[in-house]
């Protein structure tokens, strides 16, 4: 940033100094020559930004005093350059013009980076002069570095295409005079307000709501996003410059004050609300535009904390700094959603008049309470929220039940009585209204149905402030985020949409994806208890320990407050506790071996508390993004699943490991019905017992023909790729003799082939040579199956083993390709577990770090060195988050229960995490108080 230069305060005293820096460069009398001017110009517009930002980031101003003194400022260039361009030049225009700010810079705000648009207004049909005037000063303008909208148009040419187009109407409602002809700008005023008040404005505000609703859909519909969009998104800076278009089309208001002043369309302190939000997000804005460097709009992981810093918030107890400013963000775009609910309704009925109450109201629903305004449910005159709010509640019941919408003045009613829901604690009918929300009518799975749809109503009471009002445990999670790649909504967004999965299974409509759940779930005894926990599962999220321990305990206290009896509330409780044991069993401990299932068997104790807990866990990880979800995954929750429920059911599914590796070794018998008895013989005796219990006999068959197929052809290595579209993974199987380290140099070839490994088994055979078998995927979460890449993976897998490939070298070439700065911004703590109790064969090792290209190959080479074997690896990603899980044994095949090995091992995994890890994070700077002076 250039060193601040002394400028006055007051834009017009600023200007003047540019006039006094032109008059110096003239020369008895002659014009200035355009370069002199053009860096006369530029000088000026440098002082112009370094002043403003030196004055922002020094906190003498917030984000919107800084914006408007930015617009005005510009304001001075724009003036005295239409000034320069008719004193100094040969060019004059023939035609009165004027020249305007539109847009946002119309509007008096102006962000560091963004354009200028303005409008060169003529009375009639610009002239050949005044059109070069106009090209003056734009090349005049580009040269000064400025992205510049502009149109040349007359009034009439205003007033026609305005009618037909509603942007460019919007555009000339933010017009503002800046220079040349006032009374030429007066007229058009007159007579654009004049042809939008014959318009009328119920197909300019249609407009608008049509247009937000885009914007939604392509920059998010929740305001809960996790890389929020400031301007474009939901709840964001676009949306409150709306409700300010809607209101001076129609009130031809320039301030939420303003509006307050009419009486009955804002309170004061919606107003104040309105402001404060205002001015939050324009702050958010400059730092975006500052720290970014350019027109940034978007709230990146890489950004997040540098804003949060620069605005002064730090670490409150557990709570990270950047979390408590996102958190602030969340609940100010929360805040912005629900004001666009309460002053959209308003100014609607007060431009087209009270709704018209429908006629055909039945005795029904006006002895509930309710009447039908233009097709939709608000309560009647007497029966108001105010007075009764046990009709919140009702509104939304029978809304769902007569398939009814809710009128905008019945939501905007939620939102100014949400003070009034404390009332509706503890009482029994309010419970049992709740509880039929949530878990919504009986499933329905006919074609087209909609039952249930507990997340529907769910998202109102959200969106309105009663959830949080209603469960005060709730209210502490709402825009609560977790800094991470990993959940791509907050923590209430999170829950609802994973209620919302739980609906659509119900409905019958991801049983291609999730087929099993989808069966479970319609033969649960327990729904209640599963819609609850559904909803409780992450509710002390963001309280420090164990979120799962304090959830379980915070549902044994709402459980009977909603009514449900002693057995539900501990189911649910239950499943609060262990929502997480289905996920972290499948994905990172070895569901072949017996002790993992006897175990988890054990836990779980029942068949209704499994078919539960999957259907949970199915829908929790579907909520989390469509990316976490996938084949693979899915495959390996049913694999657990059944095992678990065939021991619960008092099936044999873990006999003793002979017997168990011989009924293997029987049935890939059965399949290799061409091979000679030796062939067989001397197949099944190449395996031990590990080897046996880890494939089905369809992968047996397809080993033993690769195997003989290489003994026959003696060749030293023999890779084989199987893709398996059905599980999202592509099965590659080594074949080579034995040595230290080979696991981490096929994991390392792997890495630069840009597979990324799922899990892994490795089995040495008999006569010395290894069997290892690795599950990929592509860098999308996908089958890696292209015929090149398996091509190429081959190659490097060869080359590696050859030594003919240098893997540290290749494998830091390819992180500096896909390392992404946003990703570096995520801090995630090295952190190694050992455990000794899950297996009864090995030593269990679970390594939390930052994923990277090849740091399997960094972590199990600094097993191998520490004279380890490793029997499987499995591999899971959370976003930028890998937690890893070795199953190892010493050289003689036991645990390694040594105090000094164990240390120093742990000692080795944890310099293998951060050692090869070179992707730092951009530096945060350190927060600071903030002192800002009063909004302007």
């Amino acid at each position: 940033m250039l060193t601040p230069i002394p400028l006055p305060r007051a834009p017009e005293a600023a200007a003047s100094l540019l006039s006094d820096a032109l008059a110096s460069l003239a020369v008895d009398g002659a014009p200035v020559p355009r370069e002199a001017a053009v860096a006369a110009f530029r000088r000026h517009l440098a002082r112009i930004q370094s002043y403003v930002q030196h004055a922002f980031e020094h906190e003498q101003l917030t984000g919107l005093q800084a914006a408007r003194l930015l617009g005005a400022l510009v304001d001075g260039v724009v003036q005295a350059l239409f000034e320069h361009t008719i004193a100094n030049t040969d060019l004059n225009p023939t035609d009165q013009l004027s020249v305007a700010a539109t847009g946002g810079y119309g509007r008096g705000v102006l962000a560091p980076f963004s354009d200028i648009d303005l409008l060169f207004l003529t009375e009639h049909d610009p002239s050949p002069e005044t059109l070069r005037v106009v090209e003056y000063m734009l090349y005049f303008l580009w040269d000064l570095g400025l992205k510049v909208g502009h149109a040349t148009r007359s009034i009439q040419d205003c007033l026609v295409e305005g009618a037909k187009d509603t942007t460019i109407r919007t555009a000339l409602l933010d017009a503002r005079f800046l220079t040349g002809d006032k009374a030429l700008f007066a007229d058009f005023h007159l007579r654009f307000r004049a042809a939008c008040k014959e318009a009328g404005a119920a197909e300019y505000i249609a407009a608008k709501q049509a247009e937000r609703a885009v914007r939604h859909r392509r920059y998010g519909d929740s305001p809960f996003v996790v890389e929020p969009n400031v301007k474009e998104g939901r709840g964001g800076l676009r949306d409150l410059q709306t409700l300010y278009w809607i209101a001076r089309y129609v009130f031809d208001t320039q301030t939420m004050g303003e509006l307050a002043d009419l009486g009955g369309i804002l309170t004061q302190q919606e107003a104040r609300h309105g402001r404060r939000a205002w001015e939050f997000l324009w702050t958010v804005r400059f730092h975006l535009h500052y720290v970014a460097g350019r027109a940034e709009e978007r709230l990146t992981f890489d950004l997040q904390p540098v804003v949060g810093a620069r605005m002064g918030y730090t670490r409150h107890g557990r709570q990270d700094g950047v979390e408590r400013f996102m958190r602030h963000y969340f609940l100010t775009a929360r805040e912005i959603a629900r004001l666009t609910r309460i002053l959209e309704p308003a100014i609607l009925r007060s431009a087209l008049g009270p709704p018209a109450l429908e006629a055909e109201t039945d005795d029904a629903l006006l002895a509930a309470g309710f009447v039908l305004a233009e097709g939709k449910l608000m309560p009647r005159s007497g029966r108001d929220f105010d007075s009764e709010p046990i009709q919140m509640l009702r509104v939304l019941q029978v809304a769902r039940d007569r398939g009814l919408e809710l009128h905008p003045l019945t939501l905007r009613s939620f939102i100014q009585n949400e003070r009034r829901v404390v009332q509706l604690r503890g009482d029994k009918q309010a419970a049992d209204i709740f509880m039929d929300l949530l878990c919504g009518k009986e499933p329905d799975r006919r074609a087209g149905s909609t039952s249930p749809d507990g997340a529907k109503w769910l998202n109102i009471m959200n969106e309105t402030g009663f959830l949080g009002r209603y469960l005060p445990d709730w209210a502490r999670i709402v825009g609560q985020m977790q800094f991470d790649t990993y959940h791509i909504f907050t923590v209430d967004e999170h829950t609802i949409e994973a209620v919302r999965v739980l609906n659509t299974l119900e409905r019958g409509e991801l049983g291609t994806i999730a087929p099993v759940a989808s069966e479970l779930i319609e033969h649960v005894q327990s729904r209640r208890s599963l819609y609850l926990a559904m909803l409780l599962h992450d509710i002390a999220k963001g309280r420090g320990g164990d979120h799962s321990e304090i959830g379980a305990e915070i549902a044994l206290e709402v459980g009977p407050a909603l009514g449900l009896s002693d057995e539900e509330t501990e189911t649910v409780s239950w499943l609060v506790l262990h929502h997480l044991l289905l996920s972290a069993t499948a994905f990172k401990r070895d569901i072949d071996d017996p002790k993992t299932i006897l175990d988890l068997a054990e836990t779980i104790q029942s068949p209704e508390r499994l078919r539960l807990l999957l259907i949970l866990t199915v829908a929790d990880m579907r909520a989390v993004s469509s990316k976490v979800w996938n084949g693979w995954k899915a495959t390996l929750l049913r694999e657990l699943y059944a095992r678990v429920a065939e021991v619960l059911e008092g099936g044999l599914a873990t006999p003793e490991r002979d017997v168990r590796a011989a009924r293997a070794k029987q049935a890939v018998a059965a399949l290799l019905t061409d091979w000679t008895p030796e062939e067989v013989e001397h197949f099944t005796s190449l395996g031990y017992a590990g080897y046996w219990l880890s494939f089905d006999p369809e992968t047996h068959a397809r080993h033993a023909r690769l195997i003989l197929d290489s003994e026959r052809r003696k060749s030293p290595l023999t890779v084989d790729t199987q893709p398996l579209p059905a599980r999202a993974v592509t099965e590659v199987t080594v074949y080579t003799a034995d040595h230290s380290g080979l696991f981490s140099q096929i994991s390392g070839a792997l890495a630069v082939a840009g597979a990324s490994i799922v899990d892994a088994r490795i089995h040495t055979m008999t006569n010395g040579m290894a069997l290892d078998t690795f599950w990929i995927q592509d860098a999308a979460g996908g089958t890696f199956d292209a015929p090149h890449k398996l091509a190429r993976l081959s190659v490097l897998i060869e080359q590696t083993l050859s030594g003919r490939l240098r893997l540290d070298r290749e494998i830091q070439r390819v992180s500096k390709i896909l390392v992404g700065r946003r990703m570096q911004a995520i801090h995630v703590p090295p952190r190694v577990v050992i455990d000794n109790h899950a297996s009864n064969t090995h030593t269990v090792v679970e390594v939390n770090g930052r994923d990277r290209p090849g740091l399997l190959h960094d972590l199990t080479a600094a097993i191998s060195e520490q004279g380890l074997q490793i029997g499987s690896a499995h591999v899971t990603t959370y976003g930028v988050r890998a937690v890893d899980v070795f199953y190892v044994k010493d050289v003689f095949g036991m645990k390694v229960e040594n105090e000094r090995k164990l240390r120093q091992l742990r000692d080795a995994l944890l310099h293998a995490l951060t050692s090869g890890d070179e992707a730092v994070a951009p530096p945060v700077p350190t927060p600071r108080k903030i002192k800002r002076a009063a909004a302007g």
